[in-house]
């Protein structure tokens, strides 16, 4: 082990430091946000609110997530990140397994069409007119079909795939294992780090989409909690997103009820991510090196 120079040190040093200072300005915005949601009331309307909260309260929350227009966005927005995450890591999954075989026929011009779509997209209004001429728009599957397979994704299930021992597949089928049986009952076991870490790109990529909704959701029943929390963003007084009465809402400022819910609209994906954080290196990284 090579022996490390106090120049090595200090220039260790620096780095973390800097990270560290660029992770605490990057939390700033968001301490900002939920310092809003719970600070007193008086706080907020005077702008005392920095980044520590002022006082303590949970009513501005607790009316949020109480309305029934946010539990609908939600249960959406929930449905649609779960149906969609289940279905698009089986596909990606399924479609890579096939495209890591080096000796399959014509692999490297499917390879070819997969990459291309990469880089190149039909554009906005070419898509949408899709959309509407298979009955998609105003309906939820709407969200999950068009992005159902990632290429990216797929790259890295299918690098992972070939860094598996080839020995494997070989003594299955010298015991009678049939492909889906492989790919089932030993593959996909095997492949769970990089599985978990890709269901969460998928997750995460589901239930922030706003831009998706924003032009194929016209029915105000189908919302997304994205396209509520850009009504609450944008409204002026909020009055009419919380079904709240004006009697209720005179001691809530519109700025606490827009922070309480960003607040409650990012809790519920930040909290998978302490139990899928140790997949991220050991999904990923195990993919990219072989031998």
């Amino acid at each position: 082990m090579t022996k490390r120079t106090k120049g090595d040190l200090l220039l260790d040093t620096g780095v973390y430091l800097f990270l560290i200072a660029l992770g605490m300005i990057m939390l700033l915005p968001l301490a900002s946000v939920f310092s809003k949601s719970v600070s007193e009331e008086w706080a907020i309307t005077s702008g005392k609110v920095g980044i520590l909260p002022v006082g303590f309260q949970l009513d501005t929350l607790m009316r949020v997530i109480s309305s029934s227009m946010f539990i609908r966005a939600f249960c959406i927005s929930a449905g649609v990140t779960l149906i969609g995450t289940l279905i698009s890591i089986l596909m990606t999954a399924l479609t890579a397994y096939p495209l890591s075989k080096r000796n399959l026929p014509g692999i490297s011009f499917c390879m070819v069409l997969f990459i291309f779509t990469m880089l190149f997209s039909g554009g906005l209004i070419p898509n949408y007119l899709l959309m509407r001429q298979l009955h998609l728009v105003d309906n939820l599957w709407v969200l999950i079909l068009p992005g159902m397979i990632s290429v990216f994704n797929m790259l890295v299930i299918k690098s992972y795939y070939e860094s598996l021992p080839e020995a494997l597949e070989e003594s299955a089928r010298i015991d009678g294992a049939k492909t889906y049986t492989i790919l089932f009952r030993i593959i996909l076991p095997l492949s769970m780090p990089v599985i978990a870490t890709i269901a969460l790109f998928y997750a995460v990529g589901y239930w922030n989409d706003y831009f998706g909704p924003m032009i194929y959701i016209n029915d105000t029943a189908l919302k997304t909690l994205q396209l509520y929390l850009q009504d609450v963003v944008m409204d002026a007084n909020s009055a009419n997103l919380t079904n709240k009465s004006i009697d209720d809402l005179m001691n809530m400022s519109p700025e606490g009820i827009r922070a309480a819910t960003v607040v409650a609209s990012t809790v519920p994906i930040l909290l998978v991510y302490p139990f899928m954080q140790k997949y991220f290196i050991k999904g990923v990284l195990i993919g990219s090196v072989k031998g």
